[in-house]
């Protein structure tokens, strides 16, 4: 499997991911931003973070989610939840 990278994600923003093993909970990327960190000698990616929303009410423990997508696959994410606003629950990846 190739490193992702920002790249990956950014032509995806608003789009929905889908973990099938959590009842095909529906998560909608948000945000893509870059993170300020110094680049070291042999780093493969930028760092840089996704910011997702699910609009359950219930809140989801973090933990690696299996995501399907239909451009990128199946990913493993590591996702955190960061923050509750009208919409749901917003739930953060950290790519470094």
């Amino acid at each position: 499997m190739d490193i992702l990278t920002q790249e990956h994600f950014a032509a995806r923003l608003n789009d929905t991911f889908v973990a099938p093993d959590d009842g095909n909970a529906a998560f909608t990327l948000i945000e893509v931003r870059p993170l300020a960190a110094p680049t070291l000698q042999g780093m493969l990616r930028s760092p840089f973070s996704l910011l997702f929303r699910n609009c359950s009410p219930i809140l989801l423990t973090q933990k690696i989610y299996r995501m399907q997508h239909d451009a990128i696959g199946e990913v493993g994410i590591f996702l955190v939840p960061v923050a509750r606003d009208n919409q749901g629950f917003l739930y953060q990846a950290v790519f470094n």
